[in-house]
């Protein structure tokens, strides 16, 4: 019998060594309502490209493209959102993929486009 933890010094050990296959799960991010009804699950990992909306913080309501994702520290950089440095230049600001909604996918990977189907076609049966 498997037994999960409810520790949080266990959950935060859990999370740092996880390895990069549970990491790129564990950045996963709400859909729209639009793709909600369209895909008919809830979430899925954000990838490169994706169009996403900020829902939280100081930043809330910031939409961009995903230029980047930082696997080891479980954060996203998005297209225009910045903050400039005292010399003038100008450094992406990090965000935790739990506080973006995806409302565009980028389906230029095929891979990516046999998992969505494979999902929709389990929520289809079920």
């Amino acid at each position: 019998m498997h037994i999960k933890t409810k520790q949080p010094r266990k959950q935060r050990r859990l999370l740092y060594q996880a390895p990069h296959h549970v990491r790129h799960k564990l950045m996963s991010a709400h859909l729209s309502e639009e793709l909600r009804k369209q895909y008919h699950f809830r979430s899925l990992p954000i990838r490169t490209g994706d169009v996403v909306t900020v829902m939280r913080g100081d930043h809330k309501g910031h939409t961009g493209k995903v230029i980047r994702l930082d696997h080891e520290e479980y954060k996203i950089y998005i297209e225009g959102l910045v903050r400039k440095k005292a010399d003038g230049s100008e450094v992406p600001i990090p965000v935790h993929p739990s506080k973006v909604q995806i409302i565009k996918l980028n389906l230029d990977d095929e891979w990516r486009k046999k998992i969505i189907e494979r999902r929709m076609a389990a929520k289809a049966t079920a």
